[in-house]
């Protein structure tokens, strides 16, 4: 059995996807250092959360899914060294679901790291990614209330830094629970950097090219999503989602636009300003192991003048869903020429659109 194994829960919107990409590139530096990232692939560690989770109808999961747990917790009896778990969305494990794991993974030491912003920028992010995930709630009124449901990730269940800590000290001493402030000001590397050095390897021996941070929509472009939502029908799966909803509609085609950036409503603001207090409160009072400045989780004094979501009107959404449509035609046009050239062997399916745009962005970070 490995003798320790660290697990990243999030919080989400924090850098988590970027940090996943690095670490997954990077296995076989990873495993020089003796860090084991167990699972044959990244989403095993999603669908070990769910079952940690106890997600809805985990008996008709497909066997790849059912058995994710099971097939990292045996990698990890099999190996030595570190071992290193991460998703996001363990950040709304209960207390009793965290007590749980900690005792699968016996006799290895459990450490938890937790990433975390200001919790304005995060309920502000978390939002629009509840948007890519086919929510249709206007900001007015998301998360108005803390979940009692581990399975609720959008919610400040996962996104109030005090509320995930207090269940997860319930299963880890403060002192092996590692508080990662983000800085969202400084270089994107230095989260890679306090990450690395966290769970013991050399970050100047990881690649970090391939990793790009998330890019949000503009205010407008937001509101149009969720308006789209309203109309989608199926699209429920998780797949669906993640391939058309998230990559080929949101990040591919609204997020290029630009637009405005936004807050919520004064009185979201103000929640989100006490929140982050509280959470700095406790986390100083509790004697968690601190990686950075807890100051880059307040929400500041003062705020820049920005929109809120509210506030765009039916001619601006209607604006970009034209104009949205007039792309979407010459997509399906390009597309359409593609498969009339191809090979026959080589039939070229619409998910891979959103994997050749993934590739042209990292050749493009590199440049």
């Amino acid at each position: 059995m490995v003798e320790r194994v660290y697990l990243h829960i999030g919080l989400p919107k924090t850098g988590t996807s970027y940090l996943q990409t690095i670490a997954w590139s990077s296995r076989p530096q990873l495993k020089r250092d003796g860090v084991v990232l167990p699972g044959r692939e990244r989403r095993d560690h999603l669908w070990a959360s769910r079952i940690i989770r106890q997600g809805p109808h985990i008996d008709t999961l497909p066997r790849a899914q059912r058995t994710a747990w099971d097939r990292i917790r045996a990698e990890l009896r099999e190996a030595s060294g570190t071992g290193l778990v991460s998703h996001e969305f363990l950040a709304s494990a209960s207390g009793d679901q965290a007590r749980r794991l900690v005792e699968d993974l016996a006799p290895a030491e459990v450490h938890v790291i937790v990433t975390a912003r200001n919790a304005l920028d995060l309920f502000t992010a978390s939002w629009q990614e509840s948007l890519k995930n086919k929510s249709t709630i206007p900001m007015s009124e998301y998360s108005t209330r803390v979940s009692k449901r581990p399975t609720v990730v959008w919610n400040w269940r996962a996104l109030d830094l005090r509320l995930v800590l207090r269940r997860w000290v319930e299963a880890v001493p403060a002192e092996r629970i590692h508080v990662l402030p983000v800085d969202t000001a400084a270089p994107r590397h230095q989260l890679w950097t306090t990450f690395a050095e966290t769970i013991g390897v050399d970050p100047v021996l990881y690649d970090t090219r391939d990793s790009f941070p998330n890019v949000s929509m503009g205010v407008v472009e937001a509101e149009t999503l969720r308006r789209v939502n309203r109309h989608l029908v199926g699209f429920d799966r998780a797949f669906d989602r993640g391939v058309w909803i998230r990559t080929f509609l949101a990040d591919e085609r609204l997020v290029p636009r630009g637009g405005e950036k936004y807050w919520p409503l004064p009185e979201q603001v103000q929640d989100c300003r006490r929140r982050s207090a509280r959470a700095v409160a406790f986390v100083r009072r509790r004697g968690f192991d601190v990686r950075g400045d807890l100051s880059h989780l307040l929400v500041p004094d003062e705020l820049p003048d920005r929109r809120t979501p509210d506030t765009v009107t039916d001619r601006e959404v209607a604006q970009v869903a034209v104009e949205l449509v007039a792309t979407l035609l010459a997509d399906v046009r390009a597309e359409h020429g593609r498969a009339r050239t191809a090979e026959p062997a080589q039939p070229r399916a619409w998910f891979q659109i959103g994997r050749s745009a993934r590739r042209k962005k990292r050749r493009n970070a590199r440049s």
